[in-house]
């Protein structure tokens, strides 16, 4: 198997850079935001996050290829970074302290790419989460000040706890009548959104999470951790990763009723 510990301490000290950055600019009152073609804001934050991870990675991984939310593909090769340099960017910008970068390394292999390191940082909370494929998941401060992360193992869907971003999505899909089925069917339900009820996943405070529309950046280094961590990361189709445009993470117990719901 691969040795991914020099990759996953690059992906700390990137981690690093981009809190700084992204820390110095939170609740900035003279903070520079624009709106994307698709309707969604960014912030001279996202962007200045991006080229700093970019510029490191172009200086220590020169053969990797990179993909970025705010300045998209760049490179070929069987090893792609991912980056998310503010996921809850809406967070962001109004002073709520729940976004994080996400920072992934996948692989091409022969079941296709996936994601093989995953660094989750959200300095506003406090928070990091890591993980790479045959290392495990874990939470701390640094890599030699941290805790093994694993999956809940409640085995009924009316002991779960189930988290969402928002119901809008799920309207949008056809979908709202069974996502609230779903609900009914859970113990409780909360929308943290973002990167947020993933992690919890992987932490096994939350049980299953789902949401209907997300891009690959959203997603690689959250199921990365959520595997590790021992649950399941797919789409809401089934397929195994971070591939689908949509996600579904659970322990691994309720995943199939998950999908069942959803699907």
């Amino acid at each position: 198997m691969p040795d991914y510990h020099d990759d996953l301490r690059l992906a700390h000290v990137l981690a690093d850079s981009a809190d700084a950055t992204t820390m110095e600019r939170f609740k900035a009152l003279d903070l520079k935001v624009e709106t994307k073609p698709d309707m969604t804001p960014v912030s001279e934050a996202d962007k200045a996050a991006e080229e700093l991870i970019r510029a490191s990675l172009q200086r220590a991984r020169p053969r990797d290829a990179m993909l970025g939310e705010e300045f998209g593909s760049e490179g070929t090769g069987l090893r792609r970074w991912v980056i998310d340099p503010i996921d809850g960017t809406k967070n962001y910008v109004r002073g709520v302290p729940v976004w994080a970068t996400l920072i992934a390394l996948m692989e091409r292999g022969e079941g296709g790419d996936r994601p093989v390191v995953g660094v989750v940082s959200a300095p506003a909370l406090g928070r990091r989460w890591w993980a790479a494929e045959g290392l495990g998941a874990y939470t701390g401060r640094s890599l030699s000040s941290a805790s093994r992360l694993r999956v809940s193992q409640v085995n009924r869907l009316s002991d779960a706890s189930f988290a969402y971003a928002s119901l809008g999505g799920w309207e949008e899909r056809g979908k709202l009548n069974d996502f609230l089925d779903l609900t009914r069917a859970c113990w409780r339900t909360r929308a943290y959104g973002d990167f947020w009820p993933y992690m919890m996943v992987a932490e096994g405070s939350v049980d299953i999470c789902a949401e209907p529309e997300l891009s690959l950046w959203d997603m690689a280094a959250c199921a990365v951790v959520v595997q590790e961590a021992g649950g399941l990361f797919t789409g809401l189709d089934g397929r195994p990763g971070p591939h689908s445009g949509n996600a579904a993470a659970s322990n691994g117990l309720l995943h199939e009723e998950l999908l069942d719901y959803l699907r």
